[in-house]
């Protein structure tokens, strides 16, 4: 049975890949200095749609210049230098995401290159990433499968052929299809193994332009507090694990186990984050969360003013970006609520900021002045801040998802089906094509900084408090 390209929700053609039938031990050692001469040869391939919304992320992909890698010897970075296939992006490329059956076992490393022509470096590298996943069983084919991959699931999938296979006795067939991630190039896969590859992961160039030592704050016995960069991953992504905080801050501070993460900020986002030097000490700080023993101070920076006192509105329980508010309760919604403490004018950062920032200029049609608020945040939901703002007409400056559709309201009052001027409808799917057109006013998620700070955390009535540097809009 030849391998298949089972699903992939996001790439439609145009893919090019290394081609790599057999690779000796001297192209792999001289693979750097070619890739140093010499632009990537690529070739087509195609792929499919999926069924598994997890697999619709955005992914991004990049070409190689070892000339932009920081020097190991640079007194900025105490991490060695990575002069790998995928170092730093030099510019975006198209979304790709490969899912295989195995047809032959082996390590999974050589089935991988010899299923998708990629190098063997290329795929060590994705493996380091933490792009690269396993599930005993495929999952089910989404409904635009070809007969071709209906008919290779079912043959993967029969009860007598995984009767079979040792490695799924005693696991339900939901449990058999849990995805895990590859962690060893060579590590074994059987036939009927599902793999999911994340040709092109989602990159964050700047881990490698921050002076990560001077990011921290504090270095305690059971934590650390660092003011994270805009720009950056605090965790990692599905897709990345290697370009996060949590590696570089690390390396940072040449610690020999790994920081592990206790909350989250957006990636655009800067400021105070939590990252624990122990699984136990990562459990308590879990536990103040949820005790309600953390307290978290926000800066904003917005296009125009909000009054002090506190601002209530209702999530919609979908895990999915924008997030939709509305003013009014409504059963199932999440509450959210933060409270303006102070509100003060200051100047709209200039192009020089904005440029050495990369604030994205979303369209707000006056910017002679913007808007500082500070802000105690009661609950902590995601995006919470930005879409509280923006549906109160005051959206953050760089929020190039969130201000587009405050842009649009402000132009059509009755356009947010959730909003103060919100129309009746007389049937659900109309209401349903109305949701869609306001999703459709949302942009794209930013790509670098929104004029939002996580200034201040502290936790156990003050007793350990923290504080971050001037926001990127005072420099």
């Amino acid at each position: 049975m030849a391998s298949v390209a089972v699903a992939s929700m996001l790439f439609s053609g145009g893919c090019r890949s290394f081609t790599a039938p057999a690779v000796s031990r001297a192209l792999r050692n001289s693979l750097t200095k070619h890739l140093n001469k010499h632009a990537l040869s690529w070739r087509h391939r195609s792929s499919h749609s999926s069924s598994n919304a997890a697999l619709a992320g955005e992914t991004e992909s990049s070409t190689t210049d070892a000339g932009n890698l920081p020097s190991s010897s640079s007194p900025y970075h105490s991490y060695p230098k990575y002069d790998r296939l995928l170092p730093c992006p030099l510019h975006k490329s198209p979304p790709r995401i490969e899912h295989l059956v195995v047809s032959e076992g082996g390590p999974v490393l050589e089935y991988i290159c010899r299923s998708l022509d990629l190098h063997p470096l290329f795929v060590e590298d994705l493996i380091q990433f933490g792009a690269v996943y396993y599930a005993l069983v495929c999952p089910h084919p989404p409904p635009n499968a070809t007969p071709e991959q209906l008919r290779i699931f079912k043959e993967v999938t029969e009860p007598s052929v995984l009767r079979k296979r040792p490695s799924i006795k005693g696991k339900t067939f939901r449990e058999a299809q849990k995805t895990f991630r590859i962690t060893h190039a060579n590590q074994f896969v059987e036939p009927g193994t599902y793999l999911r590859v994340h040709v092109h992961p989602k990159r964050f160039p700047r881990c490698y332009e921050i002076d990560w030592r001077s990011r921290i704050i504090a270095v305690a016995e059971s934590y650390v507090v660092l003011d994270k960069p805009a720009g950056t991953s605090v965790g990692g992504t599905t897709d990345n694990i290697e370009e996060s905080c949590v590696t570089f801050a690390t390396r940072a501070l040449g610690l020999t186990t790994p920081l592990l993460t206790t909350h989250q900020i957006d990636n655009c986002t800067e400021g105070c984050v939590v990252l624990a030097r122990t699984k136990e000490y990562c459990s308590v700080f879990h536990g103040k969360i949820r005790e309600k023993k953390v307290k978290k101070l926000y800066l904003a920076l917005t296009a125009s003013p909000l009054p002090t006192g506190i601002i209530t509105h209702y999530m919609r329980p979908v895990n999915m970006a924008p997030r939709l508010i509305s003013e009014d309760f409504i059963k199932g919604w999440h509450r959210c609520q933060l409270e303006v403490m102070e509100c003060r004018k200051v100047p709209w950062p200039t192009t020089v900021i904005q440029d050495k920032y990369c604030v994205e200029d979303c369209g707000w049609p006056s910017q002679d002045h913007a808007y500082e608020c500070k802000i105690n945040l009661l609950t902590g939901k995601t995006h919470q801040i930005r879409a509280q703002f923006a549906a109160s007409k005051a959206p953050l400056i760089g929020d190039s998802m969130y201000m587009p559709a405050a842009i649009a309201e402000i132009s059509n009052p009755g356009l947010n089906p959730f909003g103060k001027y919100k129309k009746e409808f007389s049937s659900e799917s109309e209401k349903e094509i109305a949701v869609m057109n306001w999703i459709a006013q949302h942009g794209k998620e930013p790509s670098v900084v929104i004029g939002l700070q996580a200034c201040q955390i502290s936790w156990d009535d003050n007793e350990h408090f923290y504080q971050a540097g001037s926001p990127w809009w005072r420099c």
